[in-house]
């Protein structure tokens, strides 16, 4: 095998182990706003129990990375996939991260009945798992205006966290015994909210990766 089909065959790799780890926080965040949407406590902690295959993920890509750096020798955009697959797999076992701790919230709520219906936090997770799985795709298709859909699309999530963090606030006014649950409510719209900062940031990488800039796509 040639020096060039086995780097490409290591990059190759590499956006396999990315793909997998996309869909395994598209699949955890999911779980975790339907663990949510029904107080489901089982789910919730199977939620919990899976992300440290998601962090073993994070370090085969690691490991694969840098040996591809020390034998290989990558220059210009070659290097530049290398250190952006490096960002975007810190990504995603930060959103992983946070699809955990809606879990969490969840296990806190064990044995309560919501202080609503759900509308708006199932809406925001719906945008973002699309966001995921969108981000993943415009780094590995070099999709630069899939990338930029990423900016967006984090505006209507934005818009939803402020409308959920006002009524929440009324409830919290209304009735102070709903406190304790608007406020872990309000956690879980957080969560959300920095999991689609997290893939704003893999669409940045992709336009670096593309162009050998990054744009700010969080403006």
């Amino acid at each position: 095998m040639t020096v060039r089909k086995s780097f490409d065959r290591g990059l190759g790799e590499m956006e396999a182990l990315l793909a997998e780890m996309g869909g395994r926080v598209e699949r955890a965040l999911g779980e975790a706003m339907d663990a949510l949407e029904s107080l489901n406590a089982f789910k919730a902690r199977k939620i919990v129990k899976a992300d440290l295959e998601l962090n073993q993920l994070e370090e085969r890509l690691t490991d694969l990375g840098a040996k591809l750096l020390a034998t290989q020798q990558p220059v210009a955009k070659d290097l530049r996939r290398i250190l952006a697959a490096f960002r975007i797999a810190s990504d995603l076992e930060r959103m992983g991260d946070l699809s955990v701790d809606i879990a969490k919230v969840v296990l806190r709520l064990e044995g309560q009945t919501l202080i609503k219906p759900l509308i708006d936090l199932p809406r925001m997770g719906e945008i973002v798992q699309g966001m995921i799985g969108d981000a993943v795709q415009s780094f590995i298709l070099e999709n630069v205006d899939l990338a930029y859909k990423m900016s967006k699309d984090d505006d209507l999530v934005d818009a939803l966290y402020s409308q959920i963090i006002r009524e929440l606030l009324t409830i919290m006014a209304e009735d102070p015994k709903a406190i304790s649950q608007a406020m872990l409510l309000s956690f879980v719209g957080r969560y959300i909210e920095r999991i689609a900062d997290h893939a704003t940031n893999i669409g940045e990488s992709t336009v670096y990766l593309v162009t050998g800039t990054r744009p700010d796509l969080n403006a």
